[in-house]
């Protein structure tokens, strides 16, 4: 009896070792779903209109998934990964039949679930040119892209690689204590570029379709994309040294500045979520950098109304001694005990599901630290979260 067909595997990479060794330095395999790469693997599936999509990391012995749309399962084999083929090609594969493909006709996921009959990938690569995956789209029937979804494709590739890298640069930072501002400051800006081509890129697409449910369902791709958008600015905004990369010019005045700012940028927000947003005024003078101590409140004022439904979020101050202790209260869900000990870690998030990168409350604790202000938070699931940054008065508020 003759021997059943197996999928034919891809060769490896000519730099294997090298290639893996980068893949493993970004310390992403096996990590938990994080909604800033889920909404990459919805625009993607958005935009190209496929059932399947899916960052693919291609590690020894398999493929892992980052993100998934429409494939239900985290990994495959090695020897029935579609990406590893991609990862010998120059930037992309397009596949319009997979059963015409002497590659791919007898992998089980093309004669089997999930019937894959067209796949596209753009190669997820590092600065040094090293490929580690794809954002790759599948479909259970043959098909082709458009010049236009390719584009899209291709910018969702540079868009993970560069949250990968700030990802990385973060990690490291933390590991070796180095200033957590200047790799903000400059990862902001690099991530932007590639998601402004993005979001263009969608809605030229859009611009040309004629049916209006396809119409609002790219509307959905935008608003994910500006999301994103708007967690960068918040990234660039609350740099901790901004662009000089010096100290933190620490100085006396009001905090009515601070609490001014906070009802200009987040009233509206409170409001559109059905919050009030409570700012008790003070008189009070402070010492301490005017930039870097509306980043930390804020923050915790976004993050406040964030996980807050219903009622409201409250910021105001007391005196003690020769301190201030400004407080912000929510009536949210609280934090769970186990959660409090990580809740001020780069990239951790309460609800998993919830929008951003998770490095509000990271960067409320990095920029406490750099000025020398004590930070605490207590937390009932009954009552909410109440967090409080104690500040050094000015010699006229004493």
């Amino acid at each position: 009896m003759d021997a059943p067909n197996k999928p034919k595997a891809a060769s490896l990479h000519p730099n294997e070792t090298e290639r893996l060794q980068a893949l493993r330095s970004y310390g992403i395999l096996d990590t938990a779903v994080e909604p800033s790469f889920d909404d990459i693997t919805k625009i993607a599936s958005y935009v190209c209109q496929t059932p399947i999509s899916i960052i693919s990391l291609v590690d020894e012995g398999r493929q892992w998934f980052k993100s998934e749309v429409g494939l239900g399962i985290r990994q495959t084999p090695l020897e029935q990964s579609i990406c590893a083929h991609a990862l010998l090609e120059h930037s992309f594969l397009e596949i319009e039949d997979t059963t015409k493909d002497p590659r791919f006709d007898c992998n089980p996921l093309v004669t089997g679930d999930p019937h894959v009959r067209f796949y596209a990938g753009a190669l997820l690569r590092t600065p040094d040119g090293l490929p580690l995956g794809t954002v790759c789209v599948l479909d259970d029937k043959p098909r082709v892209l458009s010049a236009e979804q390719r584009d899209v494709l291709a910018a969702l590739a540079r868009q993970v690689m560069s949250q990968m890298e700030f990802r990385r640069a973060l990690l490291l930072s933390d590991r070796l204590q180095r200033n957590i501002s200047r790799l903000m400051a400059v990862a902001g800006h690099d991530l932007k570029q590639p998601l402004q081509v993005m979001v263009m890129a969608i809605d030229r697409i859009r611009n040309k379709l004629t049916d209006e449910k396809d119409r609002q369902r790219l509307g959905y791709a935008i608003d994910a994309g500006m999301r994103m958008a708007e967690e960068l600015d918040r990234l660039a905004e609350t740099s901790v040294l901004q662009t000089g990369f010096g100290a933190p010019d620490v100085k006396p005045f009001p905090i009515a500045d601070v609490f001014e700012s906070i009802l200009a940028n987040w009233r509206l927000h409170a409001e559109s979520k059905g919050l009030e947003l409570v700012v008790v005024p003070s008189e009070a003078q402070v010492i301490s950098d005017p930039t870097m101590l509306r980043a930390i409140v804020g923050n915790l004022v976004g993050n406040a109304i964030k996980y807050t439904e219903r009622g409201r979020v409250l910021v105001g101050c007391r005196r003690h001694g020769n301190t201030l202790t400004i407080e912000v209260l929510d009536s949210g869900t609280g934090i769970p005990t186990e959660q409090l000990a990580a809740i001020f870690d780069a990239f951790h998030q309460i609800n998993p599901a919830s929008e951003g990168l998770g490095l509000g409350l990271s960067i409320v604790r990095r920029t406490a630290e750099a000025l020398g202000h004590e930070i605490e938070l207590k937390s009932d699931l009954a009552r909410g979260s109440h967090f409080t940054v104690r500040v050094p008065l000015a010699a006229k508020s004493l």
